[in-house]
């Protein structure tokens, strides 16, 4: 993180990726990917093609993307857009409307050709950009 002009920190970013779906649009997309989310391309950028390595068709993958349509200023929300549910703070939702709109999807490798990899099912709309792979885990409760 570099310092920023205020006395926070200010934290970069850059997109390794991007989203290639049949989703044009929020309103069009499912909520969650469980929800009938399609499956969709995942383009990886060339300075990363070699970050690829150890993937395979198969493996269950968390893909983090930059939710680039979320709105930065909302705080609270009706959970999943009902409006007869209480207000609720974003952190407590999956709203993709909050300061640091992160998305967090769990998904399968369908297939890999080269650096663009089918994955799904992923709710993320066309043009998302991905900010992140990291192979998914399952935890067991400790005792």
């Amino acid at each position: 993180m570099a310092k920023g002009r205020s006395s926070g920190r200010v934290a970069r970013l850059r997109a390794i990726g991007v989203i290639r779906s049949s989703l044009k649009n929020r309103s069009g997309a499912p909520k969650q990917g469980s929800e009938g989310a399609p499956d969709a391309w995942m383009e990886v950028k060339p300075f990363a093609t070699e970050a690829l390595d150890g993937l395979k068709a198969g493996d269950e993958i968390i893909v983090l993307t930059w939710l680039h349509q979320a709105r930065r200023e909302v705080l609270k929300v009706h959970p999943r857009s009902d409006r007869k549910r209480p207000l609720t703070g974003v952190f407590a939702t999956r709203s993709p409307d909050r300061p640091n709109p992160v998305g967090m999807h769990r998904v399968w490798i369908r297939s890999m050709d080269g650096r663009k990899l089918r994955i799904g099912p992923i709710e993320a709309i066309d043009g998302t950009p991905v900010i992140d792979i990291k192979p998914a885990l399952s935890c067991s409760p400790t005792t």
